[in-house]
């Protein structure tokens, strides 16, 4: 059995399904890897009205609801917090985007820095802004002082899927994470979780 000797939080916004599953996946290989894992979604924007009217939208809420949703304690718990968010026009969903914006005392405080950081996404269409929307992510984990740690091509399934910035998947609800994305979410899940150990194990012993 591995020895869970670190701390990964899983922070996510997902509006249909598609993320929450990856999040559930990448949380699983953590854990599996050897960390204490908190999975957790960010507060919901869009009015019960929008939601309601979208089948996949409103099953997704009922079916997450359980889910404990994010609070800046989960920041400081963590020593490494891997990131997820659909593709909003290339860019970081406002949900998760509220999240990060209220940070800023955190932040001002050096409480975020000097953790890993890594994100994930999915888009409906194939080249919808996935790897812009992780780069606009890593700008802020940048801003952190936070230490990126991405799956790169350092597994031969990664010229498979492709992604070298993040776990990703095209399909909207009707199409699911496929075996490459869950693929991906293990390596990444695994990267993370090794090199969380060996920056807080190196910096136990430089202190």
């Amino acid at each position: 059995m591995p020895v869970h000797d670190v701390k990964v939080a899983v922070i996510y916004y997902s509006s249909t399904g598609t993320i929450a599953e990856l999040a559930r996946r990448i949380a699983d290989a953590a854990e599996h890897a050897g960390a204490e894992v908190r999975l957790r979604r960010t507060a919901e924007l869009a009015p019960q009205t929008a939601i309601d009217a979208h089948p996949a939208w409103a099953a997704n809420a009922a079916a997450t609801a359980d889910i404990m949703e994010a609070t800046h304690e989960d920041m400081l718990w963590a020593d490494a917090v891997i990131f997820g968010t659909p593709t909003r026009f290339g860019n970081v969903s406002s949900q998760l985007k509220q999240y990060l914006d209220t940070l800023g005392g955190l932040w001002q405080q050096g409480r975020l820095a000097d953790k890993i950081y890594s994100g994930f996404t999915a888009s409906a269409t194939r080249h919808g802004g996935q790897e812009s929307t992780l780069l606009a992510l890593y700008q802020t984990v940048h801003h952190f002082g936070g230490i990126l740690v991405t799956p790169g091509y350092t597994d031969p399934a990664k010229f498979t899927d492709g992604n070298p910035y993040g776990t990703s998947h095209v399909g909207g609800p009707d199409t699911p994470p496929d075996d490459d994305a869950r693929t991906a979410a293990r390596i990444q899940a695994e990267r993370v979780v090794k090199f969380t150990k060996a920056v807080k194990h190196g910096l136990s012993l430089a202190s």
